[in-house]
């Protein structure tokens, strides 16, 4: 008798710190919260807290399945290297699942908001990208699909590990974020100071 896959999800990717963990499709436990900053600091504690209320132990995990995005810079970049210090630390596969498919309904224009009045989105038969938010509407429009990005949509967690699961035979890369526009930082374009020996 094969026992279900254990599967914990996480994402940091917008401003949330969001985890689930299933057990083949039940979701055994699951916490999404809201936080603009501090996902460094709260994330190991929420995926020790979600454990902890499923009654399991980090030895007993099958998988990690994490968000690579897009959104956040900083959010994606400490969800990613959490799951790959996990999956070499525990000796388990490490999954990137992108936020086009944890956000995947039918009927619906994946979509995340992003700033300066865009979103990232996913349109029928082209690689996804940074547009216009009315761009997207039209689009979706178009295409008879309801348009409704959402930042830390509720089951997003327990999407990406579900996707997760459904992946762990297929072997995969390392995850990796998924970046669909510059940085905001640019480097100092000031002259640096003249260093005078004496």
């Amino acid at each position: 008798m094969t026992t279900e896959p254990l599967v914990l999800g996480f994402d940091t990717s917008a401003a949330h710190c969001a985890a689930a963990l299933l057990r083949g499709d039940s979701v055994l436990a699951e916490a999404l919260e809201p936080m603009t900053r501090g996902q460094a600091e709260r994330l190991m504690p929420l995926l020790e807290e979600v454990l902890k209320a499923a009654g399991v132990t980090w030895a007993e995990l099958d998988a990690v399945g994490v968000g690579v995005g897009p959104g956040n810079f900083t959010g994606i970049r400490i969800a990613v290297s959490a799951a790959r210090g996990l999956a070499l630390g525990l000796g388990v596969p490490a999954i990137g699942v992108d936020g086009f498919e944890a956000r995947t309904a039918k009927g619906s224009l994946p979509a995340i908001p992003a700033p300066r009045d865009q979103v990232y989105a996913a349109l029928p038969g082209e690689a996804p990208r940074l547009m216009a938010r009315q761009e997207a509407e039209v689009a979706a429009r178009g295409a008879g699909l309801t348009f409704a990005p959402e930042a830390s949509p509720a089951g997003m967690a327990a999407a990406i590990a579900r996707i997760a699961s459904s992946r762990m035979d297929a072997p995969t890369a390392l995850p990796a974020p998924l970046y669909l526009r510059a940085a905001d930082a640019a480097p100092s374009r000031d002259v640096p100071p003249q260093l005078i020996d004496g």
